[in-house]
């Protein structure tokens, strides 16, 4: 990322921090991809990404010269003189030379599938564990689903693999292979990468499809009941100077080169481990014709089996030695090779050099452990196998196989044998054992925990630069500078150096990273702890995770019957959730300002009529339908007569406000409930969660019936002159047909429920009709008032006339934060009911305080300034000390301050702020801590260009006998 060096391959599976191209053109170029996961195919298409003019002549290879100015955390000490300067020189300098890929502009042309399944058994990974784990509960009759990120089964098996019973281990993959696929109930997923584990046995796992398989990704959301995590090793590369030059690649993934895919990764390549595993692949580049130079081994000596099959095969043995130098840039030309002194701190003697064109390193293996960690599971270091393994089991979740610490081939075999057959038997089936077949393989010595290849001067001081992560160039150097800097933590390490913040999540050197902080703090690797493993465990693309839900699918669009009447007559349409709401409508010499003014006086001293069908609408039925209300709501809901409605809240557990709206009682057992427009959806799920899992007893069922009803709202002091003149069955005068009642009969002969509801304070119907009558009754209410001007207005004039009437609407007076008590409205909460929704957090004493935000008015003095929704409100006239626009100020004083004072405390923030036509002047609501003791005091709100002074009154501006409320 700094140096631009040139690099190589370096793995091959996803552990990659090299190979990064951008596979495709145009639009459906995907950026970033590891080469070691890109499967060829005819007309692939792929470029670099990380060098300028050409990977062959890359100019940002310069900044290597001025490596020296760029250690750990260089941009923060170097670059950060003015914010001005890094803004607009120094971060892009450095993102445009970070040589990641480049984001295409255009839509993603790609197509992208999701999949939900439920399973009994999940089992990631498709090795020896695997295999045998899913045999073993295939064979139990239950649902096993096996996941594995190769093209093909068998994970880390090769031709030269021991032979597993009487046949070598790919004959042994492929009858396996064949004896599952044969099981209906076992399917088998390659190119599937489980990319997130998380609770509950649920499971995020992304499919990589063949060309022309209509799409390019899968995503899987996968339940199970038991999970088998078999999800074998990564090898880990070694530290030691220049040991990311082109030709340095992991010994096991030279050897699956080879083998895989019969392709030499070196003719003449030195082996360099600290353990037996890389010695087979020295031998089988051997038997396949190169000529390997050299094994130089870390350790002091090695097996007999291991020296005399080096020298049949006539490959020089180097015991206890070094590399302290590559020789080389664009590719590995060779290495000096030196003695490790008593001790192992050093190297003595003369220097060996050997000529090669390749460097197989091995330094041990790390169980692939990061879904256990994404599930919780916790980690410890295991210091005889020099590696961390899983500190206790996880409920539900089994670790077998490499994964799992298990050294050998029949050690693996046998864990995935008994891990499948435990997790059949945990899913409920009777699961047999299985005897897993036995492994003739030679003894293996454990690898020698050494990470940091010892060379003539301690690794903070090397010659040559010892990376730790090749991706982000982080070098021994930089970790151990970390330390001395104070970030001995591993999580502020990973943070101040970047390692393990590129593409591969840091799987090839976290752990030589935490051995580097460790030496360098003077600590255990056990003591220094790990990082945290969050998902994905490999990059997934956004279009993945969106699947179909993109483009006009992404939210759907939702609109109402009456929507094409109020397109031809000029609404300026707002979203509101997922539908389209007229915000105002505008004539032709109109502003918005302007037209609100009018729409609001319309209403005040005329008629108005509101497109109100937005609303959520809920039917509650059955004989438990009233106690149930009775629970969800804070008042009582059961007392209501039938043909009444009545105004209610809804809590969270906490005790604070989730939603309102009306509760109609149709019958003696069916209700409609009422909700806010966004939390429709919300609702309906919330009473169907509490309905099904809280109190199951309860007879109620619940039916959204928000788009089979239209609503028209009719407002102002003319509309019961206006609905007079086309209902009929429906007694509208007040006596007869008080607020918050309703009523059934026609309008426009048209069957209607009326409901005497006002949210504007005015004297207010609201008519409902069946949802493709809307647009009719809407005209018949626009042509019925034609003479005394009726007039169509949108939710910023509601908002409006709410306000002026102190009526709250949740998401804007409230936050999640906020309780009924806060809003003035505790008279809702019923005082008789032993139980409802958060009743039990009203006793709490912090619901209780008096310095509590509350709800209150606000006046501004200039009456002509509308204070901006959001604005904080403190105690004493101050003025926002800028320089430039919001910066601190040059002496780091704070940034709102009354001369040098300290900050001054915030006491709120305004929550609603208009401009009334009715009152003539600007007006505000708040939240305000101890607002209500604050009511004629007066309180200011610092902006950025002036500080406004507001006398605190009461929340209710107009109207406050509700004299105007029936006409």
């Amino acid at each position: 990322m700094k140096y631009h060096r040139p690099r190589g391959i370096m793995t091959a599976g996803p552990a990659e921090p090299s190979a990064m191209v951008t596979v495709g053109m145009g639009a459906g170029a995907v950026p970033n991809m590891k080469a070691t996961e890109v499967a060829l195919h005819d007309g692939l298409i792929s470029t670099s990404q990380n060098a300028w003019p050409s990977a062959a002549v890359d100019l940002g290879a310069v900044l290597s010269i001025g490596a020296r100015l760029m250690p750990a955390g260089f941009y923060y000490k170097t670059f950060m003189a003015t914010p001005a300067f890094w803004n607009t020189i120094a971060e892009p300098v450095i993102r445009r030379a970070a040589g990641f890929g480049k984001v295409p502009s255009g839509p993603d042309p790609d197509r992208y599938d999701h999949r939900h399944v439920h399973t009994d058994v999940l089992i990631i990974g498709a090795g020896p564990a695997g295999l045998m784990a899913a045999l073993a509960a295939g064979l139990s009759g239950a649902r096993v689903i096996l996941a594995d990120r190769g093209e093909t089964l068998g994970g880390s098996l090769l031709p030269s693999s021991p032979r597993i019973g009487e046949q070598s281990a790919l004959e042994w993959v492929d009858r396996t292979s064949k004896e599952l696929a044969a099981m209906p109930e076992v399917p088998l997923l390659p190119r599937t990468t489980v990319i997130g584990l998380y609770d509950q046995g649920f499971a995020l796992a992304l499919e990589r499809l063949p060309p022309r398989a209509g799409a390019r990704e899968r995503l899987w959301h996968i339940r199970a009941k038991q999970i088998v995590l078999a999800t074998g090793v990564e090898e880990r590369p070694l530290i030691f100077p220049d040991n990311d030059r082109p030709g340095v690649m992991l010994a096991s993934a030279a050897r699956v080169y080879l083998e895989r895919h019969a392709v030499l990764a070196g003719r003449s390549p030195v082996i360099f481990t600290n353990g037996d595993q890389a010695y087979e692949t020295a031998f089988a580049y051997a038997r396949a014709g190169a000529r390997p130079r050299a094994i130089v081994d870390l350790r002091p000596a090695v097996s007999e089996r291991l020296s005399s099959e080096a020298e049949t095969q006539g490959i020089q043995l180097l015991e206890g030695a070094s590399i302290v130098a590559v020789r080389g840039g664009r590719r590995v030309r060779g290495v000096t090779v030196r003695q490790i002194s008593l001790g192992g701190e050093g190297v003595s003697g003369r220097a060996i050099h050997v000529a090669c064109d390749a460097i197989f390193v091995s330094g041990g293996v790390s169980p692939v452990l990061h879904l256990f960690a994404h599930a919780e599971g916790r980690l410890a270091w295991d210091e005889e196998n020099a590696c961390f393994r899983p500190a206790a089991s996880l409920p539900g979740v089994t670790v077998a196989g490499g994964a799992n610490a298990a050294r050998l081939l029949e050690e693996c075999l046998e864990q995935g044998a008994a891990a499948g057959m435990e997790c059949a038997r945990s899913a409920g089936f009777d699961a047999k054992a299985i005897a897993a077949p036995r492994v003739s393989e030679p003894a293996t010595a454990r690898a020698e925990p050494i990470m940091i290849a010892p060379g003539p001067r301690r690794f903070e001081r090397a010659k040559g630069k010892l990376f730790v992560d090749i991706q982000n160039d982080t070098t021994a150097a930089d970790i151990a500078l970390a330390g001395r800097e104070g970030f001995s933590s591993v999580e502020h390490m990973k943070r101040y150096t970047l390692t393990g913040f590129g593409t591969d999540q840091g799987k090839l050197g976290n752990v030589n990273a935490i051995a580097v902080l460790a030496a360098a703090t003077g600590r255990a690797i056990g003591e220094t702890g790990h990082t945290t493993f969050r998902p994905p465990y490999t990059p997934v693309s956004f279009g993945a995770l969106a699947g179909y839900e993109r483009g006009d699918l992404l939210d759907p669009i939702r609109v109402t019957a009456i929507h094409d009447w109020h397109a031809a007559n000029g609404a300026v349409f707002e979203d509101v959730g997922q539908w389209k709401r007229p915000w105002y409508f505008s004539r032709s010499d109109e502003d918005m300002q302007a037209a609100v003014r009018r729409e609001c006086l319309a209403v005040r001293e005329n008629v108005g009529v509101l497109d109100a069908s937005t609303l959520g609408k809920i039917d509650c039925t059955g004989p438990d339908a009233a106690a149930f209300l009775d629970r969800i709501y804070t008042n009582v809901m059961s007392s209501l007569p039938v043909g009444s409605v009545r105004y209610g809240l809804m809590c969270k557990e906490d005790g604070m406000v989730l939603d309102d709206g009306t509760v109609t009682r149709l019958a003696a057992d069916r209700f409609i409930v009422t909700t806010t427009t966004g939390g429709a959806a919300r609702i309906l799920d919330w009473f169907e969660e509490y309905q099904q899992t809280e109190w199951p007893h309860m007879k109620v069922y619940f039916t959204s019936v928000t788009e089979q009803w239209a609503t028209v709202a009719v407002a102002g002091p003319k509309a019961r002159t206006l609905l007079e003149r086309i209902a009929s069955g429906i007694e509208l005068d007040p006596k007869r047909f008080p607020f918050m009642t309703f009523r059934e009969g026609s309008i426009a002969g048209i069957p209607a429920r009326v409901f005497r509801i006002s949210f504007s304070g005015e004297l207010s119907y609201e008519v409902n009709v069946l949802w493709w009558h809307g647009e009719a009754v809407w005209k018949a209410v626009m042509e019925a008032g034609r003479d005394f001007g009726v007039t169509p207005y949108g939710t910023e004039t509601m908002h409006v006339l709410r306000a002026e009437k102190g009526f709250i609407i949740v998401g804007q007076e409230t936050d999640g934060t906020v309780t009924p008590f806060d809003l003035g409205l505790g008279g809702l909460v019923s005082k008789k009911k032993k139980d409802f929704i958060g009743l039990r957090s009203f006793a709490r004493e912090d619901t209780r305080r008096s310095d509590r935000k509350q709800l209150v008015g606000l006046l501004p003095e200039d009456a002509d300034f509308v204070v901006p929704e959001g604005a904080q409100i403190v105690a004493r006239h101050v003025e926002l000390n800028r320089v430039g626009q919001f910066s601190p100020p040059d002496d780091g004083g704070p940034i709102y301050r009354e001369g040098a004072l300290s900050p001054v405390a915030m006491l709120g923030h305004v929550t609603s702020s208009y401009f009334s036509p009715a009152l003539g002047r600007s007006f505000a609501l708040a939240l305000m801590k101890g607002g209500r003791a604050k009511i004629g005091a007066t309180v200011h709100l610092p902006l950025e260009a002036r500080t406004i002074s507001a006398r605190v009154v009461e929340p209710v501006f107009y109207d406050k006998e509700n004299k105007r409320r029936d006409g």
